[in-house]
C-alpha cells in the first residue's frame, strides 16, 4: 500500500528540519510505500535549500512548488502530485507520536469514515505559551468543540489535520483555493453536508505548537473569524451555531458603548445609566466565566501562566468575534461569495 503525506509550508527554516526528522522516524508497516510531498509557498528564508538537502538523502521527500503561497493551494498541489491510495496531512508546527501515521491508517480502516484525525492538543513554550495552550484546550474558550477534547472518540464535525482515501477527494473535491484560512473546516463541512462521515480518535496523537504571544493569537483568530464568514457565504449555512457566539458577544459590547456615547451626546441621563449597568453586568459575568475556566489548571500551571489564562481566553473570543463582524461587513465582488480583503487578512501569521 502506498501512503502520501502532504505538508504545506512557507518560510519554515527554523522548523522544517526537525519536522522531517521526526516524520522519517515514524514507525511504518513493512509493506507500506511512503512518499512525503512538501508544498513550499516559494519560501525566501532558506527553507527550500533545507528541503533540497533532505531530498538528496531521503528519496521519499519531494518538494512541490506552491506559487499560490497559501495552505489550500499548497495542499491541492501536493495532492495532485501524490500517487498514494491514502493521503495524510501533516503540519510543520506539530509534534507527532511515533505511531501517528500507523494509527491514522488503522482508524481509517476500522471506522470506514471519510476523514479521520486526532484531537487538536496544544503544548506551549514558556509561561505565556503554556497559558495560550491551556486556553486553547479550555471548553469555554473553544465553545465546546470536540476537536479540542483530548479524550473524545467518535463522530465529529471537524478533525485536526486529516487522513483520507484518495477517492474522498474525487467524490467531494479538493480544498477551496480561495480560502486563506478555514480551508479544513470548509472541506469537512462539504463532506458532512454530502453525507460523508468524520471520526476523531485519541489514538491519533499529536501536539500543536500555538502562537507565543497574545498579539499573535489576536491576529490569528481575527483571520479565523473573518474567513469563517466566507465559508458560511459559500454554503449558505453555518457548520455550528457556536461560531456565532463570539460575534454576538462583541456586538453586544459595541452596541452598549455606542448607546452610552450617543445618549450622553444627546443629554439623556437615564438611558446611559441603564446601558452602562447592563454592559457592566455582562462583562462581570464574562470575567467570572473566564476565571472559572482557568480553575482546572490550578496545580498544573505555574502562577504566571495561570494568571494569564483568563486574558488569553478573552483575546480568543474578542479577536474571533471582531474578525467575524469584519467579514460580514466586507463587500463581495460581483458574482462571487469570496472576499478580496486587505493584505492583513491574506498574509499568513506565525
Amino acid at each position: 500500500m502506498k501512503i502520501s503525506i502532504v505538508v504545506p509550508c512557507r518560510n519554515e527554516k527554523r522548523h522544517i528540519g526537525a519536522f522531517l526528522d521526526s516524520l522519517l522516524r515514524q514507525r511504518f508497516d513493512r509493506d507500506w510505500e511512503i512518499e512525503i510531498l512538501v508544498a513550499d509557498g516559494m519560501s525566501d528564508d532558506g527553507t527550500r535549500e533545507t528541503l533540497r538537502q533532505y531530498m538528496l538523502n531521503a528519496p521519499s521527500v519531494q518538494m512541490i512548488d506552491n506559487p499560490g503561497r497559501i495552505v489550500s493551494t499548497g495542499l491541492n498541489a501536493a495532492i495532485a502530485a501524490s500517487t498514494g491510495e491514502i493521503i495524510i496531512r501533516m503540519d510543520a508546527h506539530t509534534v507527532y507520536a511515533g505511531d501517528y501515521v500507523r494509527q491514522c491508517v488503522r482508524v481509517l480502516r476500522e471506522t470506514g469514515a471519510d476523514n479521520v484525525g486526532g484531537p487538536w492538543i496544544a503544548r506551549g513554550i514558556g509561561h505565556m505559551g503554556r497559558a495560550i495552550a491551556a486556553a486553547f484546550q479550555s471548553p469555554f474558550c473553544a465553545g465546546g468543540g470536540k476537536s479540542h477534547d483530548p479524550d473524545y472518540e467518535g463522530d465529529a464535525d471537524t478533525v485536526y489535520l486529516g487522513c483520507w482515501r484518495r477517492s474522498v477527494f474525487e467524490r467531494f473535491g479538493l480544498f477551496d483555493p480561495e480560502l486563506v484560512r478555514n480551508q479544513d473546516d470548509e472541506l469537512n463541512f462539504r463532506i458532512r453536508r454530502a453525507g460523508g462521515r468524520l471520526f476523531q480518535s485519541p489514538r491519533i496523537q499529536s501536539y500543536y505548537t500555538p502562537r507565543s504571544s497574545p498579539l499573535a493569537v489576536f491576529k490569528q483568530y481575527l483571520q479565523y473569524g473573518f474567513w469563517k464568514v466566507a465559508v458560511m457565504r459559500k454554503h449558505g449555512s453555518v457548520a455550528s451555531w457556536r461560531h456565532l457566539v463570539p460575534a454576538l458577544f462583541v456586538s453586544s459590547i459595541t452596541l452598549g458603548l455606542l448607546l452610552i456615547a450617543l445618549s450622553a451626546a444627546l443629554g439623556w441621563s437615564t438611558l446611559p445609566l441603564l446601558a452602562g449597568t447592563l454592559l457592566g453586568v455582562e462583562l462581570t459575568f464574562y470575567a467570572l466565566a473566564c476565571l472559572t475556566a482557568s480553575l482546572p489548571y490550578v496545580g498544573t500551571l505555574e502562577l504566571p501562566a495561570l494568571l494569564a489564562v483568563p486574558g488569553v481566553i478573552a483575546v480568543h473570543h474578542i479577536s474571533y468575534g471582531l474578525g467575524f463582524l469584519m467579514g460580514l461587513l466586507q463587500r463581495m465582488p460581483s458574482g462571487t461569495n469570496t472576499p478580496q480583503p486587505a493584505k492583513f487578512f491574506t498574509a499568513l501569521t506565525r
